[in-house]
């Protein structure tokens, strides 16, 4: 049984994420603000975040790297984070967040379900659709 918090404004990607997760089993909450990740993990800390890089005024981005400062001061246990990534060129940004894996969508349930099972057993996910050539090197 894992608890997901997913982060995101697009309806379709909260369901798509909600699809392929074993109802029965695993909580799910959502929230369609960057700002608003912070108080949930506050309130019940996630087995997994599931952030969209574009999620409103507060990116996901952003939204990762302050669950990150959060730990990084004590006052939040670590929460393993997916992002979900609108181009092959926003791989650094997911890498540089901390994020534990990443995908590039469009999203596809079987990439989907591998990514939330392999963040959720403690390891990592790159989605297979990346190619390492085509993405600029960080600064």
């Amino acid at each position: 049984m894992a608890d997901v918090l997913i982060a995101s404004d697009a309806p379709w990607v909260r369901e798509d994420v909600k699809s392929v997760l074993d109802s029965s089993q695993d909580t799910v909450r959502e929230v369609t603000r960057g700002q608003h990740v912070l108080p949930a993990v506050l309130e019940r800390t996630p087995d997994l975040a599931v952030v969209d890089l574009q999620i409103g005024k507060m990116g996901g981005m952003a939204t990762v790297m302050d669950l990150r400062l959060e730990e990084g001061a004590g006052r939040l246990d670590h929460v393993p984070v997916l992002m979900l990534l609108d181009r092959r060129a926003d791989v650094f940004l997911a890498r540089r967040s901390g994020a534990e894996g990443f995908l590039i969508k469009p999203l596809d349930p079987m990439r989907l379900s591998r990514a939330v099972r392999a963040v959720l057993a403690g390891g990592t996910y790159e989605d297979p659709a990346y190619a390492p050539e085509t993405v600029p090197a960080a600064p």
